[in-house]
């Protein structure tokens, strides 16, 4: 079957016999979210009517994980019980407002929500996180699905879509969408090699390996006129289609792009509940951000990892649990419970969200050889940036980033804990007051798997698609 056939099916396969949501159509309500640390206001782009079937799962229309910092609700006019569908998510803007810029300036960001259809009049209700983690009205509009100014999308790129692994009907599968910035016409089979690359170690590796059958995968990179991204700090710009670039928030190794209309105009091509944008770049780098997207960098010695732990950020809200890397955020002024699956403020031991993991009476906070790997650290990450300062090659950094992993599975084997789930202190990018739940993860070092607790997080996730 071909691939317009297989959309077409699709179409057909995802209407429904709900009288709130019409599943055969995709709608994205594109907005502006302009602010500062003290400020934020939210105003309507547009209301676009992709290409292509609804995706999602019908059968869980409520989200009952929020492991987002914002919640968007989907509220049917005129009836009794009118919310029909909600989502939370994180953003840019989210991540932005946290650091020192935002202290000095307002920016505007382009940002997207997409729902199934409802019929006819609907409003879109958004909530936003307050200090004390609970979600608060910030934004509410009304809407019509049906108005005739709704922008029509079109599948521009739907020529160009490769089927990597398709393992069913994406209105109960978890549907991975790679997309390459900075391929060029003639990169276009080096692209495909890659993400075929990528997606098989993905799908082997645990959790995905005992889900793969719940997972569908597609790619599309859209002709560079110029091959790789931009780098900033070493005078690399590239306008490239998708508009992805290291630096952001003056972090080096930090992949994004703010070109939100572009990236979804050609995701919009083809099905997707989750994105990676991969970058024709051997630079180590990259991101992810709940909700939105992932990035990796393609071609670097760690594109593997980077895929995976990038992605437990994307796809299932985890927090970062490394804690001595250099980040652009500021340090919170109170410390609550984390929103995040997999990381802790130890604030009621007795109620810690991982406990029926735990082996009973495991001593809370758990013992591990923090003060050696701290020790260790903060010398890795001098020598770290002194070979960026000095633009060293990235073999030298690679074998750096080698050694250090190294001497942590090393320090790590030795000691009892090493298995154990309980509470380690030093997570969320805070070497106080946060504990993660294992001594070692993805989440934490470039290691090979999720700990037990992460890997539950991602599974809850894949459920939320295909139960």
């Amino acid at each position: 079957m071909n691939l317009l056939k297989w959309f077409l099916l699709l179409i057909v396969i995802g209407a429904t016999q709900s009288t709130n949501l019409q599943a055969e159509q995709t709608l994205r309500l594109d907005y502006f979210h302009t602010g500062d640390v003290n400020s934020e206001v939210f105003s309507i782009d547009e209301l676009v009517v992709e290409p292509l079937a609804w995706p999602g799962n019908l059968n869980q229309p409520m989200d009952k994980l929020l492991r987002g910092k914002y919640l968007f609700e989907i509220l049917q006019a005129g009836k009794k019980d009118p919310i029909i569908y909600s989502r939370s998510f994180s953003s840019i803007y989210g991540e932005w407002e946290t650091t020192l810029e935002a202290t000095k300036l307002k920016r505007t960001f382009h940002e997207s929500i997409r729902f199934p259809k409802p019929n006819g009049k609907f409003s879109v209700r958004l909530k936003k996180r307050d200090k004390n983690n609970e979600f608060q009205l910030i934004w509410k509009i009304a809407l019509d699905a049906d108005d005739y100014l709704n922008h029509r999308e079109n599948a521009d790129y739907q020529d160009q879509v490769i089927a990597i692994e398709k393992n069913g009907d994406p209105s109960n599968k978890v549907d991975l969408l790679i997309l390459g910035d900075g391929y060029t016409l003639q990169e276009q089979p080096a692209f495909e090699k890659k993400a075929r690359e990528l997606s098989e170690y993905f799908l082997t590796s645990h959790p995905f390996s005992k889900r793969r059958k719940d997972i569908n995968v597609w790619a599309i990179a859209p002709h560079a006129k110029q091959s790789g991204v931009s780098r900033p700090s070493t005078a690399r710009y590239i306008d490239s289609p998708l508009g992805a670039t290291y630096d952001a928030f003056g972090s080096e190794r930090y992949v994004l792009t703010y070109d939100n209309k572009n990236w979804r105009r050609v995701a919009s091509s083809a099905p997707y509940d989750a994105v990676i944008i991969i970058t024709n770049s051997e630079t180590y780098g990259g991101g992810g951000i709940y909700g939105l997207y992932s990035t990796a960098a393609a071609n670097s010695a760690w594109a593997n990892y980077l895929f995976v732990h990038e992605f437990g950020h994307h796809f299932a809200g985890l927090a970062d649990e490394y804690y001595t890397s250099s980040v652009a955020y500021q340090t919170p002024d109170n410390i609550v419970e984390p929103y995040e699956p997999n990381v802790t403020a130890l604030l009621n031991p007795e109620k810690i969200k991982w406990k029926h993991l735990m082996v009973k009476n495991t001593p809370l906070p758990t013992a591990w050889p923090k003060e050696a790997f701290e020790t260790h650290s903060l010398k890795y990450q001098k020598i770290r940036a002194k070979l960026r300062a000095d633009n060293k090659s990235e073999s030298e950094m690679n074998q750096l980033f080698d050694d250090n992993q190294v001497f942590v599975e090393a320090l790590f084997s030795k000691h009892p804990n090493h298995q154990t789930v309980g509470a380690f202190e030093g997570a969320n990018y805070q070497s106080k007051g946060y504990y993660r739940s294992s001594m070692n993860c993805v989440m934490f070092t470039r290691t090979k798997d999720f700990c037990n607790v992460c890997s539950e997080a991602v599974e809850q996730m894949i459920d939320t698609f295909t139960l």
